[in-house]
């Protein structure tokens, strides 16, 4: 186990510094400084790259940035003058992880439930409903779903705040709009996984022991379904918790969906390479959980060095 984790943590740090470093690369391969955007005087730009170490070549440019993360900093913004790059995620990110973790518990919950009542009741109207549900779920993009959902319950309805921040209200919108198109994958993953857990021998040999359908299903044929779609929920976790550029502008939510975008656009290279470093560390970290899971889903799983 030991070993395990020694070799994990090893992989990791080697993962997320070629992640940075690819994405350091590749912003500052761009051309143009982050400064133009403002038509500063040329003097003043020269200035402002010397400040922020964005000077000088490339290669400098870049072992001065590995200087600044081996410190544990991400650097100032070089769009948001005076902010460090860590106090802007630290404000921006918990308002993405609450709404992604309201959105990760309804897909992981729904998901597999709407799965396994399609897998049990294949052929049925139950089944045929559920995979039309999810398959209007996937097709309809968050630009549409969002606004659709703020007209039905917001302006119609009444039940719900158009937008904003604040309150538990505030963010049912938001979470459903974003968790709706994961919940279509989950249920048609867990159904397909759950019908060939199914036709398993060991499961034909437990029914002609007398083992019942419903306790075959939740005693072993569940817990084996589940393994596919554990490793789908692992990335899916991160990806939910670092939230999502379309949904923060429909619903009015600062959080750090946008920052990703807008510091591309405006070649923050500080600020997205934060935001990456984040990503990261959080895909890692459920990727580990995702390895814990297996080996509580199926005991034939052991984690070996």
């Amino acid at each position: 186990m030991l070993s395990f984790f020694l070799r994990r943590l090893l992989s990791s740090i080697v993962v997320m510094f070629c992640v940075v470093s690819l994405t350091f690369v590749l912003m500052r391969s761009i051309q143009g400084s982050p400064f133009e955007r403002e038509k500063t005087p040329a003097h003043i730009v020269a200035v402002m790259e010397t400040q922020y170490q964005l000077n000088g070549s490339l290669w400098q440019q870049y072992i001065a940035y590995l200087v600044r993360l081996a410190h544990l900093d991400f650097g100032p913004s070089a769009r948001y003058r005076d902010w460090p790059v860590s106090e802007i995620l630290a404000q921006k990110l918990p308002n993405s992880i609450s709404i992604g973790g309201v959105a990760f518990v309804i897909v992981s919950t729904l998901g597999v439930f709407l799965g396994g009542i399609a897998a049990i009741n294949k052929d049925f109207a139950s089944d045929r409903v559920a995979m039309f549900g999810a398959l209007l779920a996937i097709s309809l993009p968050g630009f549409i779903t969002g606004p659709a959902l703020v007209a039905i319950f917001a302006l119609w309805l009444d039940w719900l705040p158009v937008g904003g921040w604040g309150t538990m209200q505030q963010m049912i919108l938001p979470a459903i709009c974003l968790s709706a198109p994961y919940i279509a994958f989950i249920a048609r993953l867990m159904r397909n996984s759950l019908l060939d857990v199914l036709k398993c021998d060991y499961m034909r040999t437990a029914r002609a022991k007398g083992l019942s359908e419903t306790a075959g299903i939740f005693r072993h044929a569940a817990k084996m379904a589940l393994l596919p779609v554990v490793t789908y929920l692992g990335p899916l976790a991160a990806h939910l918790l670092t939230g999502s550029m379309i949904i923060e502008n429909v619903f009015n939510v600062s959080g750090v969906g946008s920052v990703f975008v807008n510091s591309i656009q405006n070649r923050d290279v500080f600020l997205l390479g934060g935001a990456v470093i984040v990503l990261c560390a959080l895909l890692v970290l459920f990727n580990l959980i995702v390895d814990f899971c297996y080996t509580v889903l199926d005991k034939r799983i052991r984690l070996h060095g």
